[in-house]
């Protein structure tokens, strides 16, 4: 089981990752993308430019057709991106433009020519190149940058700060693996870009000692002797052959990687093109992503009396651009206004409607047969008031039959009211459907067919076998014949009289003399009954 790490340990970990962590957020990072459609062989360039700025720099970064410029750069903050290289294409040329994150400026080139890095490569006799050169930045070197003029000093600014700047005194000579010119020609005004690879040999020595050093073994079949490798040479490539000279040989500072790089002593320097070539004519310098006051431009030059006319007329544009933006900021919140307002109208009105559905419900719960009349009743009531005003007279009564309706409901919604007997009437109508041995003592027809008793009144004919509930709906009925319930027995019991001193001489009176005859129509009824059982059987 190893040792757990200490505090320090632990401590100093953090410390370094933290610094680390500073150290890459302060480096320039880049995007490089197109921007409409190119060719096969523009897009195989911008491939070859993000080798170039490897490693800081999104290599395999997706563009979409439906993406703008400002989808890059809302993502380029979080990112810490700082400089975007825009390659476009026309039917004439290509383009590039460079542009300094968030607030510019940019700069727009034409590529004039270039070269891709399969013909760099396809051309050269010997080629060196790996992937442990990417792992670092390229060395960036500027030549003929000191000219006159401002644009030249701000794309020589510009150039400086999408790489990487180097510490002389503290910079690892093994990272340097590559390098990156640019070369301005003041004449035609082009920039020449170049991208080489390093490689750092010793002098002082006979090729067939570099040979020997390399663990490359010549062939010495020719030779009779050794020290003819080591004056002469033997079976040397041209390019291994070429002559160092002043003009890259120097003291190395470091011991570098390779066999004989060591501190203190003389080395050659040289440089194997890898690729892209570009060649770059500046064309206009713009403040801000590219909509901002052209600083620049080397085909159309404009007077002070030109430029304060723009200036103006941008200035006018900025304030119509600021109303309508102000007006719609208007529009939006007056809307958000008249939305808020519906929607509590709205729920004032759910509100409102549940209250009534509740008090409806409780209603109907308390009166259950009120429930459909109710409505309709008044409503038909305004109905025949107009039509009484309208016309002059009463409409007829089956013109509004919810009217009719709610005079016969209101009769039954009233409280039960005990009523009295006249001479002419009995009282089995009451009684009659509740007590099944009722059935016959009163005297009464019954309807052979239905089974029902009928009373003749002044009204007509209404029907008594089965008693009305408020709504219409018949409760209490039994057939003619049920035995369920004798509860009619009890309650005729005593001195109770029903219908007062008008009905002492009723056949359903409990005293007198005319009992005998009661009970013996009582027995007539219940045989009778008993006979219509029998047949329904």
């Amino acid at each position: 089981m190893g040792k757990s790490k200490t505090k320090n340990q632990k401590k100093s970990r953090a410390t370094a990752n933290h610094v680390a962590e500073e150290i890459y957020g302060a480096i320039p990072h880049s995007f490089v993308f197109n921007r409409g459609q190119i060719g096969k062989n523009v897009g195989q360039l911008i491939e070859d430019m993000r080798r170039v700025m490897e490693p800081y720099t999104a290599e395999s970064l997706k563009v979409r057709k439906k993406n703008v410029l400002k989808d890059f750069v809302a993502i380029a903050g979080p990112l810490g991106v700082t400089h975007f290289m825009i390659f476009s294409k026309t039917p004439t040329c290509v383009n590039l433009r460079l542009a300094r994150l968030p607030k510019g400026p940019m700069l727009n080139f034409k590529v004039v020519k270039y070269s891709l890095v399969k013909d760099v490569v396809s051309s050269l006799k010997k080629h060196r190149m790996h992937d442990q050169q990417f792992t670092h930045h390229p060395l960036l070197i500027l030549n003929n940058f000191g000219s006159d003029g401002m644009h030249v000093k701000l794309m020589a600014t510009m150039f400086q700060n999408m790489f990487p700047s180097i510490n002389v005194h503290k910079v690892s000579l093994n990272n340097i693996k590559r390098c990156v010119l640019l070369n301005y020609n003041p004449e035609t005004q082009e920039i020449e870009f170049r991208h080489y690879s390093l490689k750092v040999v010793p002098v002082g020595m006979s090729r067939g000692v570099k040979k020997l050093m390399q663990e490359r073994f010549p062939n010495m079949a020719k030779f009779e002797d050794i020290s003819e490798l080591m004056m002469k040479g033997a079976n040397l490539s041209e390019s291994e052959a070429e002559q160092d000279g002043e003009h890259n040989i120097t003291e190395l500072p470091q011991v570098y990687s390779g066999r004989g790089n060591m501190a203190s002593q003389q080395s050659a320097v040289r440089l194997t093109e890898i690729g892209p070539r570009m060649s770059l004519q500046l064309m206009k310098i713009q403040e801000g992503m590219g909509d901002g006051n052209v600083l620049y431009h080397t085909m159309i030059s404009k007077t002070e009396e030109e430029i304060k006319e723009i200036l103006k007329r941008k200035e006018a544009q900025l304030k119509q651009k600021q109303a309508r933006r102000k007006k719609q900021e208007q529009d939006v919140a007056h809307k958000n206004e008249k939305r808020e307002d519906h929607k509590k109208k709205s729920l004032e009105g759910i509100k409102k409607k549940r209250a009534e559905e509740e008090a409806e419900e409780d209603s109907e719960v308390e009166d259950p047969g009120n429930q459909d009349d109710r409505p309709a009743a008044v409503e038909s009531d305004d109905e025949v008031e107009y039509y009484r005003q309208a016309v002059g007279q009463d409409p007829d009564e089956d013109m509004f039959p919810s009217t009719k309706r709610k005079h016969s409901s209101e009769r039954t919604h009233g409280p039960a009211k005990k009523r009295k007997m006249s001479p002419g009437k009995s009282f089995g109508k009451d009684r009659d459907s509740k007590s099944p041995k009722r059935n016959g003592p009163g005297g009464y027809r019954r309807d052979g067919n239905t089974g029902k008793g009928w009373k003749k009144s002044g009204d007509g004919e209404k029907p008594y076998g089965r008693k009305m509930s408020p709504g219409g709906k018949s409760f209490g009925a039994k057939r003619t014949g049920d035995r369920e319930s004798f509860g009619g027995k009890k309650r005729f019991e005593g001195n109770k009289s029903f219908g007062g001193n008008k009905n002492k001489d009723r056949s359903f009176n409990s005293k007198g003399p005319k009992s005998s005859s009661a009970f013996r129509k009582k027995g007539a009824g219940a045989k009778q009954g008993f006979k219509q059982r029998k047949g329904k059987g």
